[in-house]
């Protein structure tokens, strides 16, 4: 179930990150929308000539940080894997910490209160961009479950306009031109970004669910997206839609 409040808050804090500057800030607002302990957004590759990681913005504690980036942990997390080879969100408790390596990794970042939990969210873009997006959380872990059950909708959404906001602010992407959505296209977005399903914004418009779909693609390939989400993320990032 989507918290159209909480989503609608979180849009705005990143649609006031207009500045590389910004976005560290802007992740801690959207820590305690969430209640995560932290949140970390990766630009695993930028489609350009950049190289691999070119850019990282996170709250981990700047501890953490200097000594994950000074024992070269990129190579052996396997948080990094999940965009080989991964399209959905993954769960942490999900990835394979059997090697001795990343059993220490994962034991060490609990000394610096990253927490056991976490979710990565792994966005392609369409030139090549892979970005990750991470939440990590101290809560037990019954209450871990909830958590990232009420909010992985969101967090998808917020995931593919972080990837936007991030590409646009470090200066990663040039400013592309998309043509706009007609007026049924955004409507079907505008629902879409709700949580409704094609079949529910067919009866909500009075039209059919062919229909619907037949908008969605049509929109998709307008906003140069190869999913919904990104699609209703690139559209808020422009200002085609309100969430």
């Amino acid at each position: 179930m989507v918290n159209h409040r909480r989503l609608s808050a979180s849009l705005r804090t990143l649609q006031a990150a207009k500045h590389r500057a910004d976005l560290q800030s802007a992740l801690g607002e959207l820590c305690e929308h969430y209640g995560v302990s932290h949140m970390t957004i990766l630009v695993v590759c930028s489609g350009g000539r950049s190289g691999s990681y070119p850019y990282c913005c996170t709250t981990y504690p700047e501890r953490w940080t200097e000594k994950y980036v000074g024992k070269c942990f990129f190579e052996i997390d396997p948080v990094i894997d999940v965009i080989r080879w991964g399209f959905l969100p993954v769960d942490w408790s999900s990835l394979d910490r059997r090697s001795e390596q990343a059993h220490r990794l994962f034991k060490e970042a609990r000394l610096y209160d990253i927490g056991p939990h976490g979710l990565t969210i792994p966005i392609r873009g369409p030139k090549g961009e892979r970005c990750l997006l991470s939440v990590t959380s101290n809560l037990p872990g019954r209450h871990w479950s909830r958590l990232r059950a009420s909010s992985i909708h969101e967090l998808q959404i917020l995931s593919h306009y972080l990837h936007e906001t991030v590409l646009s602010a470090s200066g990663l992407r040039g400013t592309d031109r998309y043509r706009n959505l007609s007026r049924r296209e955004s409507q079907c977005f505008q629902l879409l970004a709700t949580g409704r399903i094609s079949k529910q914004i067919a009866a909500d418009l009075g039209i059919s669910e062919n229909a619907v779909k037949l908008y969605l693609r049509s929109a998709r390939m307008k906003l140069g997206a190869a999913t919904s989400h990104q699609a209703v993320a690139r559209a808020s990032f422009l200002e085609l839609i309100k969430i």
